[in-house]
């Protein structure tokens, strides 16, 4: 027979509701992120056939269901169980089903309390007792491999890889000469001639043109003188 517990927030300290989703998650090995899911009420179908074997089919406990009437036959299966065992308590069923937070968080608190009171410690496989159906968890269905430990396992999704950023190229000043490029010196044009030397040379060149031109040019005139006369 099971152990009755009769308990409220003010006679004991309760969990708080991320320590509850927990300890749901960790012993079914399912992943719950809102205490409004347990409106199905196939958690607690689950936790029973884990405290007292035998007091309900767990074949027939809708665990992937999202229709409130399947909801509902849970609920009764539950408070049937209850009754085999000689539980003494009342299931809200109307008020849980409708999935609000406050009537679901205050039946877990009672069903923790009275878990802890009648749990004796024997080894459970969770996904082996319900024949690996999935569970439905907030907008997806979950289905954890069975194995022993590791009960906080998640719905087998693969991890996303992160994506491969791009590293900025390296933006070099325009206009800005390497010391390299600025060491190098200009060259001049093929056949040019550069520097002071250069110059001299170009300056004395003319000069003597200009001579040989003057010269030719009275030789000229004498030439034609002398024609005259």
């Amino acid at each position: 027979m099971a152990v009755n517990v009769f308990a409220t927030s003010a006679t004991t300290e309760n969990l708080s509701r991320h320590d509850m989703l927990q300890w749901i998650n960790e012993s079914l090995q399912i992943d719950y992120s809102k205490i409004e899911e347990l409106c199905s009420g196939a958690v607690y179908c689950q936790f029973m056939d884990l405290l007292f074997p035998g007091c309900l089919v767990l074949k027939r406990v809708k665990f992937a269901t999202r229709l409130e009437h399947e909801y509902i036959a849970n609920f009764k299966a539950l408070q049937n169980s209850f009754k085999k065992v000689g539980i003494d308590k009342d299931v809200p069923i109307e008020r849980l089903v409708k999935g609000r937070f406050q009537d679901n968080f205050e039946f877990c608190q009672w069903f923790k309390k009275f878990f802890d009171a009648n749990y004796d410690g024997s080894e459970y496989d969770p996904v082996a007792a319900r024949d690996g159906q999935v569970v439905a968890t907030g907008n997806k269905a979950s289905k954890v491999a069975s194995s022993g430990g590791g009960a906080a396992r998640k719905s087998g999704l693969s991890p996303r890889k992160p994506v491969a950023v791009a590293k900025p190229v390296a933006r070099t000043n325009v206009g800005t000469r390497s010391a390299a490029t600025k060491a190098q010196p200009r060259t001049s044009p093929a056949g040019i001639k550069t520097g002071g030397a250069g110059r001299a040379n170009a300056a004395t060149g003319g000069k003597s043109a200009d001579a040989a031109g003057r010269k030719a040019a009275e030789e000229e005139v004498e030439r034609l003188n002398g024609v005259v006369s």
